[in-house]
């Protein structure tokens, strides 16, 4: 392996660190830097010419200087050990264990920069995940493979949803083996202590590899933590043969560190300060999620995101939205009320539900009883609406109906205990018994015979 050493350091500006006159460098090449008290940093190339070489620092850099400054740059990018031991363990954003453990004795290291999943060799998600949450498993389903993301707001419980995911998701009636890869960005000491705490306490850790960013690590460090991620999702995937569920909170952090990166290179701003790459930058992330051809293994990825003010226009969430297949929101009024967790169904959208629902995947009612729970729930906010500007008194006997299923469908459907796990079976027959509130003339959106079976009335029985 080639290593060069220069001690020409030019200019150095926050993270960043300009060498001149260097030759045969590479982007993204990894970088050491020897300072003149002896102390050692680390960077990678961000950008190179036929004379410089734009060196982006990992850890904080104000009492670096310029004099005395060695800077080698190693021929290799960024690695990550990879070996099954890697399960059940706690890493930073670098691959560092953070647990306490011996580092993992490696089989392989593999690059964090990682490729898109190449089009042609996609498999196409069809088969059902479950995560006991009924507002997600009922009416937007996950399927093995897909790309799902969750909109949340600051103060939203997105951090307990993506605990309760991690210990709850299971892929149905398979016998391959099923891990998480939990990558966390921008978080406090204290959430990282209750993502620890938490699938220790359960049992899940066993099954997860978390790497953990905190928010006075270096913003560098941010940037590599969700390759870290997917690099060992892949390898367990594909090379392993497992279903990997990967989830990553919160995005936005991440993309804040893009754009303080992109500030201090002096780029042209983009949407709100973003840089004009950010779709291109979360796209070279997400679309490593997936399913191959003939290869058992999948990964399935769950990103978390907190929408700046709660606005879904914003860059982050609308680009996500571009990219990926639909998106679970949650909504402050819910939480508000007192409702966990404060999904509405209403604005949120699985693209790929049908193929992973129906008979031997789910249960043969569930699509249509899916979409006969969001006609009615919809119905039920209109009737809400109108009530608060026209007063209860206004309203027919059918209205008051509407207006019942909806108070009750958030109370019993939406609404469940962050360690209540609902098996699929159990979801759909509270879609059913809800569904007894309302005249059976006015459910056209499931067939005779599933109503026969599945949501008899007692005065029919």
């Amino acid at each position: 392996m080639r290593t060069k050493e220069y001690t020409t350091v030019k200019e150095l500006t926050g993270p960043l660190m300009l060498v001149d006159k260097v030759s045969d460098v590479s982007y993204e090449e990894l970088v050491e830097i020897e300072l003149a008290n002896g102390e050692r940093r680390r960077g990678r190339v961000l950008e190179v010419t036929s004379e410089a070489a734009l060196v982006q620092l990992f850890e904080r850099a104000s009492e670096l200087g310029t004099e005395g400054v060695q800077v080698k740059f190693l021929g290799r990018g960024i690695q990550l050990g990879v070996s099954e031991d890697i399960l059940g363990r706690a890493f930073d954003g670098w691959g560092r264990a953070r647990d306490g453990g011996a580092e993992v004795i490696p089989e392989k290291r593999l690059d964090i920069g990682g490729n898109p999943i190449n089009p042609e060799a996609r498999a196409y998600p069809v088969e059902f995940i479950q995560t006991g949450v009924s507002a997600i498993d009922g009416l937007n389903t996950l399927s093995r493979g897909q790309k799902l993301p969750i909109f949340s707001g600051a103060g939203l419980p997105h951090a307990q949803l993506a605990a309760q995911i991690t210990r709850q998701a299971r892929v149905l009636a398979k016998e391959e083996e099923f891990g998480v890869v939990f990558a966390a960005m921008g978080i406090t000491y204290e959430e990282a202590n209750f993502f620890l705490s938490d699938f220790e306490a359960s049992g899940a850790i066993e099954r997860t590899t978390l790497f953990l960013n905190l928010a006075d690590d270096p913003v560098i460090e941010r940037i590599s933590t969700p390759r870290m991620a997917f690099t060992c999702a892949e390898y367990l995937a594909f090379e392993k043969g497992m279903h990997i569920l990967v989830i990553l909170i919160d995005m936005t952090n991440y993309a804040e560190a893009l754009r303080e990166l992109s500030a201090a290179r002096r780029e042209v701003p983009g949407r709100r300060g973003y840089p004009g790459y950010l779709y291109t930058d979360l796209a070279t992330n997400y679309e490593r999620a997936g399913r191959i051809k003939e290869n058992e293994g999948s990964i399935t990825l769950i990103p978390i995101l907190t929408m700046p003010d709660d606005d879904k226009t914003h860059p982050i969430p609308d680009l996500t939205g571009y990219i990926t297949e639909g998106q679970i929101i949650l909504q402050r009024d819910l939480h508000q009320k007192g409702i966990y967790p404060p999904i509405n169904v209403l604005p949120s959208l699985s693209r790929l539900m049908d193929q992973g629902v129906g008979k031997d995947k789910t249960r043969e009612d569930h699509r249509e009883l899916s979409n006969q729970l969001y006609a009615a729930y919809a119905q039920g906010i209109e009737v809400r609406e109108m009530a608060l500007v026209m007063g209860e008194a206004t309203l027919s006997e059918m209205d008051k109906n509407y207006l019942r299923f909806a108070d009750e469908f958030e109370q019993k459907f939406v609404s469940q205990g962050a360690y209540e796990n609902r098996e699929i079976e159990e979801t759909l027959d509270y879609g059913w018994e809800l569904l007894r509130m309302i005249p059976r003339s006015e459910l056209k959106r499931v067939r005779d015979e599933y109503i026969e079976k599945y949501g008899k009335r007692e005065e029919e029985r």
